[in-house]
């Protein structure tokens, strides 16, 4: 398969720019996708120009397009974690009500045998208290 040292040398470096191509690849195409300003058209050629002509394409995206590339992805970032923030807040938050509703659901669950009776009224008293 390799003749000499050269070829391998060579195989090696022609692997390393497959390599960097298609990670160059996933974050190009990651931000096309991404971006809120280009519309359907313009991503759809941008995808066929990053693809058909592959080293010339990704380079011309990224003159054209680099410098918004960084803030796309922190914008992205921010929205992931307002999501996950809204979603611990509706799943943390205490149970809002008034106290006859805490401690009917606390007898539902006594009466359901998940809690004893000492826990529910441990319960009652704190949502009495609250």
């Amino acid at each position: 398969m390799f003749d000499d040292n050269g070829s391998f040398l060579l195989a090696l470096f022609e692997f390393f720019l497959f390599f960097a191509w298609f990670m160059c690849l996933f974050w190009v195409l990651g931000d096309i996708f991404r971006s809120k300003d280009l519309g359907g058209g313009s991503k759809t050629l941008w995808v066929i120009f990053v693809i058909i002509v592959p080293w010339l394409g990704i380079l011309v995206y990224l003159i054209a397009r680099g410098h918004g590339m960084q803030d796309r992805q922190l914008e992205q970032a921010k929205e992931i974690q307002a999501a996950q923030a809204d979603y611990l807040k509706s799943v943390a938050a205490p149970s809002s009500g008034d106290a006859a509703s805490q401690i009917a659901d606390a007898k539902g669950l006594l009466v359901n045998g998940a809690i004893t009776q000492a826990e529910f009224d441990q319960l009652k008293a704190k949502a009495l208290a609250s």
